[in-house]
């Protein structure tokens, strides 16, 4: 087994080491989700915290850690004597994103259980994860049927396995730490409120902090042994303080004056539902353990709320986490506590991790602002957008308001990742029918497999009222859910389309689709075409925030190199295709159809056009143009692509219902 990297050795990272101790104390806060860039000890740190945590006391040969002084009643293992128990350290179970569900819940022998009547079950990873760590590394990109699973289990405490009448249950209560990359996609807000912190992560810019970075790292590599025991006095008066913070954790007082400003925080920043103030009361009360006192003060109100309500208050899908600091002081001080626990006693606590009172990173230290604010500015609203310079360039419109649209899919039955847009053969949906399993059974088809077993029954010398089933009888259920697509955006962003009302009108457009590819759990991609040539602004990627911004940001101005943009799609869309094979595509062109620029403009646009038609790939052609005389230009490069075209006066009026049946029809016919 590897040495870990130890916790204490960490560098920076205040508000993660105090997150992490916080739910080390007191488990009840509810789990960790470590949101950062690459690179930033996420994952080091996460692993370092199994090293820290006290030893747990399980019933021997219980393969469910069963308390001894509080068994389970219905553990599959039980019931069990009282008395024979043994210790071992704490579990940090790691959930991979490809996991199956049987590896998470666990399996049942589908054969035995049917022929024998015998519950026979193999623990999955929610069984090794109870009284432990169940860590999620790129948490956002876990399936949406294993997303559903961990839901079940936080909410109830259990986890059910049901195959066909056949069930089993056991305790499944463990501390949830997720970690991601918002770059690569947001987490569902179902799953985001069922982690009690949050925490965002970034490099140090300090070159100093990063030399030290450095250097621990290099020397950990060279010795990995010798360097953690080096760090060893360090981390035993860690687990020292964590295991007094426990037992001091039940004495702690949380006055009204406390909890009345934990009340008015959360209405103040309009959280949803009450497992925020649960969450804050919870994590002050941890904070005051892990400083050594038995009073929770306002400081201790302060910091839960900058850890437990970032990802919990009301905001837009493409607006960043974070809290207005000022708001939140103003609030703590208008309902300052009425028990004497105003914040600004004598007491001078421990300094945690952070270096302040209680771990929280001293003022100096601590982010400023509002966290919506730097995100508003950045995708440029409020005031007016600056100029971005070039020639023939215009300053970014502001895109008008967003809409709802109505489902863009592509036709046919695909296979690729479970979403909400597009039908698809996965395993979790509808059944369809039966076939024979491919490798492990997952899903029984149980009418199919009876049938198949069923006229051999005297063959196999039946004799009891047990049904003799054979590995060729069973049958896998064929299933139909929804996958998501890869929607990729071609956008004209020339000086045809530049008049500031009508590029406007576009990106909210544009930005009403971005918010509909969230909802759905799509891949996005941006081309922009303008001047003379067409650029990548945005690669496939699952961070639909990240595509907004660059919307926003898009300036116009120049010729209508259409070809070029179209061409730059299709260079997109077959690398994709290596990377992402099942994964199918939607391509939604924004243009009011003219090419102009180099030799014969429209005859090569028409060319480009046509490549995509002879591959099957599902278009739509948002029809910009605008004035009393049109064109049909976009009508035309529609039939060119062998999608549809929409007008943009349509798309906004929500009439798009019909297009999913045109553009199916359009393909159909062709």
């Amino acid at each position: 087994m590897s040495t870990p990297f130890p916790f204490t050795a960490v560098v920076g990272q205040d508000d993660l080491r105090l997150a992490l101790l916080l739910n080390a104390v007191s488990p009840a806060v509810g789990g960790v989700l470590v949101r950062g860039e690459k690179g930033t000890a996420k994952s080091t740190a996460v692993r370092a915290l199994s090293a820290l945590m006290p030893e747990v006391d399980v019933v021997s040969g219980c393969r469910f850690s069963c308390d001894p002084d509080s068994p389970d009643p219905g553990c599959p293992d039980g019931p069990h004597e009282p008395g024979a128990f043994a210790s071992r350290p704490a579990r940090m179970v790691e959930l991979p994103v490809g996991a199956s569900e049987d590896r998470l819940v666990g399996a049942l022998d589908i054969e035995r259980a049917l022929a024998e009547g015998v519950k026979a079950f193999e623990p999955g990873l929610l069984a090794d994860a109870h009284r432990g760590i169940l860590y999620v590394d790129e948490v956002n990109l876990l399936h949406d049927h294993l997303v559903d699973l961990l839901l079940d289990a936080a909410a109830m405490g259990a986890s059910y396995v049901e195959r066909e009448g056949v069930s089993v249950r056991h305790a499944a209560r463990f501390l949830l730490v997720g970690t991601m990359n918002p770059e690569e996609g947001e987490l569902r807000p179902q799953l985001l409120d069922r982690f009690g912190l949050t925490v965002e992560v970034a490099a140090s810019r300090e070159p100093d902090q990063r030399v030290e970075v450095v250097r621990r790292r290099l020397a950990y590599d060279d010795d990995p042994a010798g360097f953690a025991a080096r760090w060893a006095d360090e981390e035993a008066a860690v687990r020292a303080r964590i295991v007094a913070a426990r037992e001091l954790l039940p004495s702690v007082r949380l006055g009204d004056g406390a909890l009345r400003q934990i009340a008015a925080t959360c209405a103040a920043f309009e959280v949803d539902g009450m497992r925020a103030d649960i969450v804050m009361a919870r994590t002050a009360t941890a904070l005051a353990a892990w400083a050594g006192r038995t009073e929770v003060l306002a400081e201790d109100v302060r910091q839960a709320a900058l850890l437990a309500l970032p990802h919990r208050r009301r905001r837009n899908p493409f607006d960043a986490p974070g809290l207005d600091e000022d708001k939140l002081d103003e609030t703590l001080e208008e309902f300052g506590g009425s028990d004497g626990q105003d914040g600004d006693g004598d007491d001078d606590p421990d300094p945690g991790p952070g270096g302040g009172p209680g771990g929280r990173p001293e003022p100096d230290d601590a982010p400023q602002g509002d966290g919506d604010a730097a995100a508003r500015t950045e995708a440029g609203e409020g005031g007016e957008p600056q100029p971005s310079g070039g020639a023939g360039e215009q300053s970014p419109a502001r895109a008008a308001e967003p809409f709802r649209t109505k489902v863009l899919s592509v036709p046919g039955l695909g296979e690729g990742a479970a979403g909400r847009r597009s039908r698809a053969r996965t395993e979790h949906g509808r059944t369809i029918g039966a076939r024979r399993p491919r490798g492990a059974l997952t899903k029984l088809h149980l009418a199919a497999t009876v049938q198949a077993a069923a006229p051999h029954q005297r063959a196999r010398g039946r004799s009891g009222p047990g049904l003799v089933v054979r590995r060729d009888d069973l049958r896998q259920a064929s299933r139909e859910g929804r996958e998501g697509n890869l929607v990729l955006f071609v956008v004209d962003a020339s000086g045809s389309m530049a008049a500031r009302q009508r590029m406007g009108a576009v990106k909210g457009a544009v930005l009403s689709l971005l918010l509909d590819a969230y909802q759905r759990r799509d891949k996005v991609g941006l081309v922009t075409f303008r001047g003379s040539a067409a650029d990548v602004a945005l690669p496939p990627t699952s961070s639909v925030d990240a595509a907004a911004v660059r919307l926003e940001s898009l300036p116009t101005g120049g010729r209508t190199p259409l070809a070029a943009g179209l061409l730059k799609a299709h260079d997109v869309l077959r690398v994709e295709r290596l990377r992402d094979p099942a994964r199918r595509a939607l391509v939604v062109v924004v243009t009011d159809g003219r090419a102009t620029g180099g030799p014969e403009p429209v005859a090569l646009a028409g060319r480009a056009a046509r490549l995509f038609a002879a591959e099957g790939t599902a278009s739509v052609v948002v029809d910009c143009e605008s004035g009393p005389v049109r064109l049909g230009l976009a009508g035309r490069l529609a039939d060119e692509l062998g999608g549809t075209a929409v007008t943009l006066d349509e798309l906004r009026a929500d009439s798009i219902a019909s297009l999913v049946k045109d553009v199916q029809g359009s393909r159909r016919a062709a």
